[in-house]
């Protein structure tokens, strides 16, 4: 992480980014559990650690509550999704179309990512021009 005011939204970018990277490895490794008997699917969550972060900042604008997050602790967390029910006799929960549909969707959530943290770098390109 870069400790200057400059790159705090890409600070908090690069956060969910390398979120966004482990819950793609973490759906992965469900469909290669596909077959594995009582294995129980896995998440990750990002967002909402980062609304937490925001809603408990005391600041007023977006671009203090995002100064003031302390990107360190900002990370992604791997959760079991216990909740998810097996329709399988195996206890395995993981349905695979399901899980395609959650690698899509985070595929182009990371695209987006990488794409905003671009940028921001164009942004502070064109400014020290």
């Amino acid at each position: 992480m870069i400790n200057s005011d400059v790159f705090n939204y890409i600070n908090v970018l690069t956060s969910a980014a390398d979120a966004s990277s482990l819950r793609n490895k973490t759906i992965a490794n469900n469909i290669a559990n596909i077959d594995t008997p009582h294995y129980k699917r896995q998440d990750v969550s990002f967002s909402a650690n980062l609304q937490q972060a925001l809603k408990n900042s005391k600041f007023e604008t977006l671009d203090q509550k995002v100064a003031s997050i302390n990107t360190k602790k900002l990370r992604g967390v791997v959760f079991t999704d216990n909740d998810a029910f097996s329709y399988r006799l195996d206890g395995n929960n993981v349905d695979v179309d399901t899980e395609n549909v959650y690698m899509a969707e985070n595929q182009l959530m990371y695209q987006g990512l990488t794409k905003s943290i671009t940028s921001e770098f164009s942004n502070i390109k064109a400014v020290l021009k």
